[in-house]
C-alpha cells in the first residue's frame, strides 16, 4: 500500500517522519524533476522484482524441505513412540546404587523365556553391557496370557468381557466357538436369514487383508469387522438349524418326500364332495394304514406348515428341545470344573462339591430330560391320546404324591422319583458344610505338623527351571478367606469360608431352577423369529403377489414390494432379531454356563511390544 504525502513546514515533516518510523514504513522522497522520479521508480521496481525472486526461491526451498519431512515424519513418529515406550519401561525399573545397575521384575511366558534370554545376550554383546537374568519364585498369582488368532480372537473377547480367567484356569473360549453360534442359531434358525448373514461375514473375511477395510474408522463397521468369524459361524449354524426347522424366509421346502399321505387318508375314509364341503379342515389320522409312512429324513416335515396345529406342534418340540439343551449345557459346565479342581490340587472338591452338584442337577432336571426322551421313544401313535403328562409327573415328584388320572410312564416310577428328590435334598448340606469342615480339619492338621521350612537360594534358580510356586497357591476365594501372603497357613477364618460356601450353595441350588427356566428363551426367541418372518411374508410379499394377475402388472408391482421386503428383512429380522438373539446367547454363556466353573478373577498379561494388534 502506497501513500503520497505533501506537507508544508519542517515541524509537520518531523511529525510525519516520527509516525512512519513508528509503523516501520519505508519513506522515499519525491523529486521535483521528472527524470529523477523515473529513475527512483525504476530502482524501486528492480528491488521489487529481486524480492519476488527471493520469496519464490524461499518458498520452493521450504516446499522441498517440508516434502522431505512429510516422507520422514511417519518413521520419526514410530521411533519417537518406541523411544517413549522404552524410557517409560526403564523408568519403572529399580536403580541399584550398590551394583550400579537397573533391576527389573517382570512376568514372561514360559514359552518365550529362551527368546528373551537370546535377545538379552545379543543386545549385551552389541552394547558391551552385560545383562543377568534370574527366575524368581513368587507366590503371587501370575497374569493370564491366552494366545489368539484372527479366528479365535472374537470368541476369546466374549469370555474376557465376563472376566479374565485365573492363571491356568479352564478357558471356556474353545467350547464357546461351538456352543455360542449353535445357541444363537437355535433362536435364529432360518436358511435364508442365515445365508445372508453368512455371505456378509464371508465378504468381510475375504477382504480382511485390504488396507481400506482394515483401516476404516467407522465404529459400527469396526465392530462387525472384529467379529467377522463369529458372524460367519453364526450364519452357518443358522442355516443348519433352518434346515432342521424347515424354514427359509418362513417358507417350508420339500427337499424329501413327505412322510404323510393324504391320498391314503382320502381312500380309506371315504371323503365325499358333500363331506369336503361341510368340513373345511381335514385331519390326518396316523393310525390309519398308509397315512403315516415314517419320519421325515431331516428336520420338520413340510406338511406341518399346512396344518392348523403347526404352532402347537412347534411349541411342544422347541420347549422340550430347550430344556434338553439347557441341562446338557449346564452339566457340561459342572464337568469342566473337575479339571480346575484337579489342576489346582483341590481334589476334595470333587467329592464335596462336584459330585453333589451333579447329583442335584441330574437327579432333578436330568431326570426331566430322561422323561422327555423316554416318552418320545415309548409312547406310540396308538397310545398318544392317553399319554401321561410329564409336567404333572414332575410336579408330583416334588410333592411326593401321585395323580390317578395320569398313568405312570414305567413301573416303579414313584419310587425312583422319591429317591431322586431325597438324594438331591441330601446333597445340599454336603455342599454347604463339606468344604468348610474339611478345610478346618486340614488347617488344624497342618498346624500340628508344621515345622521350619528351608529357604531356597534364589540366586541358584535358573531361568529355564520349573517354577517353585504350586498351582494350589492360587486357589479359590473361600480357601483364602482371611489369608494373605505368608499368613495363609497360619490364619484361617471359618466364618468367612462358611459365608463363601453358603453363597455358592444357595446360588447353585436356586440357579439350577432359574437357569433351566432361563434356557426356555431358546424356545421363545425361536418362535418369535419364526412368527415375525411369517408376518412379514404375509403382509408384504403375499399382498404383492395378489395385486395383479397379468405378467406385466405383477412384474411392475413386485419391484417395490420386493425392495420393501428386503429392507424390512435386513432391518428387522437380521439386525434387530440378530442382536436380540446374540444378547440372549451371551447371557446364557455368562450366567448359566460359565458360572458353573469359571471365576474370571484374573488379570491379563500386557507384554512390552511394538507390534500392533491385527484384528
Amino acid at each position: 500500500m502506497t501513500f503520497l504525502i505533501s506537507y508544508w513546514g519542517e515541524q509537520i515533516g518531523q511529525k510525519i517522519r516520527k509516525i512512519t518510523d513508528c509503523f516501520h514504513c519505508h519513506v522515499f522522497p519525491f523529486p521535483e524533476q521528472g527524470d529523477a522520479r523515473r529513475a527512483v521508480l525504476q530502482q524501486l521496481q528492480q528491488q521489487s522484482l529481486e524480492l519476488q525472486e527471493v520469496l519464490g526461491e524461499t518458498e520452493r526451498f521450504l516446499s522441498q524441505v517440508l516434502g522431505r519431512v512429510q516422507r520422514l515424519l511417519p518413521p520419526w513418529q514410530v521411533q519417537m513412540r518406541k523411544m517413549k515406550a522404552v524410557y517409560l519401561a526403564l523408568n519403572q525399573c529399580s536403580v541399584s546404587a550398590t551394583h550400579k545397575c537397573l533391576i527389573a521384575e517382570a512376568w514372561c511366558a514360559t514359552r518365550d523365556l529362551p527368546t528373551l534370554q537370546q535377545a538379552l545376550q545379543e543386545s549385551s554383546s552389541e552394547a558391551g553391557v552385560s545383562a543377568v537374568v534370574h527366575r524368581i519364585p513368587c507366590r503371587d498369582m501370575p497374569p493370564t496370557l491366552i494366545r489368539t488368532t484372527r479366528f479365535t480372537a472374537s470368541f476369546q473377547g466374549i469370555v474376557d468381557a465376563y472376566g479374565v480367567g485365573r492363571y491356568q484356569e479352564v478357558n471356556p473360549a474353545p467350547y464357546t466357538i461351538i456352543t455360542f453360534p449353535f445357541l444363537f442359531a437355535v433362536m435364529f434358525g432360518d436358511v435364508g436369514h442365515g445365508l445372508l448373514m453368512f455371505l456378509f461375514a464371508l465378504a468381510m473375511v475375504l477382504a480382511e487383508d485390504q488396507p481400506g477395510v482394515k483401516m476404516a474408522q467407522n465404529e459400527i463397521w469396526r465392530t462387525f469387522f472384529g467379529g467377522r468369524y463369529l458372524l460367519l459361524l453364526m450364519g452357518l449354524f443358522s442355516i443348519y438349524t433352518g434346515f432342521i426347522y424347515n424354514e427359509c424366509f418362513s417358507r417350508a421346502t420339500a427337499i424329501f418326500p413327505s412322510g404323510w399321505s393324504v391320498a391314503a387318508m382320502a381312500n380309506q375314509s371315504g371323503w365325499s364332495d358333500a363331506f369336503l364341503a361341510e368340513h373345511p379342515l381335514l385331519a390326518l389320522d396316523p393310525n390309519v394304514t398308509g397315512v403315516f409312512l415314517g419320519p421325515y429324513p431331516f428336520g420338520i416335515d413340510p406338511v406341518w406348515s399346512l396344518a392348523v396345529n403347526h404352532l402347537s406342534f412347534l411349541n411342544s418340540f422347541k420347549m422340550k428341545m430347550s430344556v434338553i439343551l439347557g441341562v446338557t449345557h449346564m452339566a457340561f459346565g459342572v464337568v469342566l470344573g473337575i479339571f480346575n479342581h484337579v489342576h489346582f490340587g483341590q481334589r476334595h472338591r470333587l467329592l464335596l462339591e462336584t459330585l453333589p452338584e451333579l447329583v442335584f442337577l441330574l437327579g432333578l432336571f436330568g431326570y426331566l430330560v430322561f422323561l422327555v426322551v423316554y416318552k418320545w421313544l415309548r409312547v406310540s401313535v396308538a397310545g398318544a391320546a392317553s399319554a401321561p403328562s410329564i409336567l404333572i409327573h414332575f410336579i408330583n415328584m416334588f410333592l411326593f404324591s401321585s395323580s390317578p388320572t395320569n398313568r405312570l410312564l414305567f413301573p416303579g416310577q414313584e419310587v425312583v422319583q422319591a429317591t431322586l428328590v431325597v438324594l438331591a435334598l441330601a446333597t445340599v448340606p454336603v455342599l454347604l458344610l463339606g468344604t468348610p469342615l474339611f478345610l478346618r480339619w486340614q488347617h488344624r492338621r497342618r498346624r500340628r505338623h508344621a515345622g521350619p521350612q528351608p529357604v531356597e537360594d534364589e540366586e541358584k534358580t535358573g531361568l529355564l527351571d520349573p517354577p517353585d510356586a504350586p498351582a494350589s497357591g492360587w486357589g479359590s476365594d473361600e480357601e483364602k478367606a482371611g489369608c494373605s501372603g505368608d499368613q495363609e497357613e497360619d490364619k484361617f477364618v471359618l466364618s468367612e469360608v462358611f459365608m463363601h460356601q453358603a453363597i455358592h450353595t444357595i446360588e447353585f441350588c436356586l440357579g439350577c431352577i432359574s437357569n433351566t427356566a432361563s434356557y426356555l428363551r431358546l424356545w421363545a426367541l425361536s418362535l418369535a423369529h419364526a412368527q415375525l418372518s411369517e408376518v412379514l411374508w404375509a403382509m408384504v410379499m403375499r399382498v404383492g403377489l395378489r395385486l395383479g394377475r397379468e405378467m406385466g402388472v405383477v412384474a411392475v408391482v413386485l419391484v417395490p414390494v420386493f425392495a420393501a421386503f428386503a429392507v424390512l428383512t435386513v432391518a428387522i429380522l437380521l439386525v434387530m432379531e440378530g442382536l436380540s438373539a446374540f444378547l440372549h446367547a451371551l447371557r446364557l454363556h455368562w450366567v448359566e454356563f460359565q458360572n458353573k466353573f469359571y471365576s474370571g478373577t484374573g488379570y491379563k498379561l500386557n507384554p512390552f511390544t511394538f507390534t500392533v494388534e491385527d484384528e
